[in-house]
């Protein structure tokens, strides 16, 4: 059996982009989505650059679907060694008019679905964990991890939460030989919702002003390519122009 990366939230940009520079290194790219159609273009493009690819129809927040969906892959198809958590749930609204739904469904999607899969993955990889096994849980995090903005109150406090969690499974699994890292993404990234909402942002681009998911890919695998003497907890990953 090849070895798997599982992208949890494998979108049209970020996600997609990890799933095939994943690919390209010979992994085979487990990727989800809610809506498994939605993964036909991206399972296309791995296969027509000669990797392998098998998407899932997940629900990241379901218990009993991250269960499965880990039994399924390491049973049927190989051992995870490389789980990437790229859920974004960033939906702004103002604190006066958010309902208690919406911030729960947030805070589903950004952290509790990371602590899911998270811990799902973990209890695999510790059962094989050794000095010369590579194996590496990856949080995807955003500007929102480290202060809260006027109006992302429910986005923000997920992503915190998912920031303190990677700490503490890092501080529990370092030990044991599984390297946890949590990327801020700090920046808007080249996609089709930036360029359709932010046209003046995205004009940027040619500058090299918003940031491109193929260099955001290469430092995932950069992070699980580290040897364990030096293993980076924290990347932040930001556009050169771009205020902090």
């Amino acid at each position: 059996m090849s070895p798997v990366a599982l992208v949890v939230g494998a979108g049209d940009a970020t996600g997609g982009a990890i799933a095939r520079r994943f690919a390209r290194e010979g992994y085979t790219a487990c990727v989800t989505r809610r809506d498994v159609a939605s993964l036909v273009p991206l399972v296309a493009q791995i296969e027509a650059a000669g990797g392998r690819a098998v998407p899932f129809g997940s629900d990241a927040r379901k218990e009993d679907e991250v269960i499965a969906l880990v039994e399924h892959i390491e049973s049927t198809i190989g051992p995870i060694e490389v789980l990437v958590f790229n859920i974004g749930a960033n939906a702004p609204s103002s604190v006066l008019d958010e309902t208690a739904r919406k911030y729960f469904k947030i805070w589903e999607m950004a952290c509790f679905g990371g602590f899911l899969n998270g811990r799902e993955v973990a209890r695999r990889m510790v059962a094989r964990a050794g000095p010369q096994r590579r194996q590496t849980i990856l949080f995807t995090g955003a500007t929102a991890s480290l202060r809260g903005g006027a109006g992302f109150a429910a986005f923000a406090g997920a992503k915190h939460a998912l920031r303190a969690l990677a700490q503490s499974m890092a501080r529990e699994l370092g030990p044991r030989g599984i390297h946890v890292a949590h990327a801020i993404v700090d920046g808007a990234i080249d996609t089709a919702f930036i360029r359709d909402n932010f046209p003046e942002r995205y004009a940027l681009k040619d500058q090299d002003g918003i940031l491109n998911p193929d260099h955001i890919a290469d430092a995932y695998w950069m992070l699980h390519a580290q040897p364990r003497d030096a293993w980076t907890h924290e990347l932040d990953l930001r556009p050169y122009m771009e205020k902090f």
